[in-house]
């Protein structure tokens, strides 16, 4: 049997089709956020690969959930069993030591029976969940220990959701300075990045607050406030989200047409018409992440 030279070999490989690491970032956006069980329920149809998966708040939920092989069915099932306002007032429990409206022990039960002892190192797929450390100011990328630990600390959202304490840091919902982490898929390798933003806008925004002034029990003067708070880290949130798009430079960005009733904090009963949105977002990006995951963009 004659076997190749050496040179033979370094020109076999350096001839053959180079095939891309795929990394999916997936944005924060509370009940937005359940669009990106459709997106991924399209990619796993049509065969487009994930190797690389980045997460912020609810996209690090479902990105935490997929890594460890929750599929996207069994996902969908589970939002529309949650969909009910009695399911979700269940995961409430009310602080004490006023870091935030809830202490987020429920949450954390609930994260822990789907996600189990799992570590980042049993995923399937690797994965990076992001949080802020308020303490330095700097947001972290949370590839170690206990994967439902990670998540509790991205969806610390603040205000509503107590942070989480962790070697010296005061972790919460890592939107506040890296809401869309394609940068995170881009650092851990990834040729190719897919960026699915579910991020609240203006519009978004104002449903929410109207929906605050229905609350007989939250005073006026409370929404007011509220409404100029959000408006403010929604403005901080955009220009920081537009610079870090721009140096991570993802090659598809999908952003789910979702009603702006549907708010981070209202919604949830509309599960199914949520991830439908994500799911023909999806679809109308076929063509786009075809080309780019197969190598077929026109030069």
């Amino acid at each position: 049997m004659n076997c190749p030279s050496e040179r033979t070999l370094r020109e076999q490989i350096a001839t053959a089709p180079h095939t891309p690491r795929v990394g999916l970032a997936l944005s924060g956006g509370g009940a937005r956020g359940l669009a990106h069980i459709g997106v991924l329920r399209v990619l796993e149809r049509e065969s487009i690969p994930v190797h690389l998966l980045a997460g912020t708040s609810m996209g690090g939920v479902i990105a935490a959930a997929y890594a460890a092989g929750l599929n996207p069915d069994f996902m969908e099932q589970e939002a529309r069993r949650m969909a009910s306002v009695r399911r979700l007032l269940a995961l409430a429990d009310p602080s004490l030591p006023r870091r935030g409206l809830f202490e987020g022990q429920k949450v954390y039960a609930y994260l822990a029976a789907h996600l189990g002892e799992r570590t980042f190192a049993d995923l399937r797929i690797p994965l990076a969940l992001v949080a802020v450390d308020l303490n330095s100011g700097r947001e972290v990328y949370l590839r170690q220990g206990r994967v439902v630990d990670a998540v509790r600390a991205s969806v610390a959202l603040p205000g509503v959701l107590t942070p989480v304490e962790r070697d010296g840091q005061l972790l919460v919902d890592g939107g506040l300075l890296d809401n869309l982490p394609a940068d995170a898929v881009r650092q851990m390798g990834a040729d190719v990045v897919i960026a699915v933003d579910v991020t609240s806008d203006g519009q978004t925004i104002s449903h929410l607050v109207q929906a605050l002034y229905r609350r007989r029990y939250v005073p006026n003067g409370l929404a007011d406030t509220i409404e100029v708070l959000w408006r403010s880290v929604a403005v901080m949130m955009a220009e920081i989200n537009r610079h870090r798009l721009a140096e991570a430079r993802p090659e598809v960005i999908i952003r789910p047409a979702i009603p702006p009733q549907v708010t981070v904090l209202t919604g949830f009963p509309r599960a199914a018409e949520i991830i439908a949105a994500g799911e023909q977002a999806a679809l109308a990006a076929l063509p786009r992440l075809r080309q780019v995951v197969e190598g077929t963009l026109p030069s």
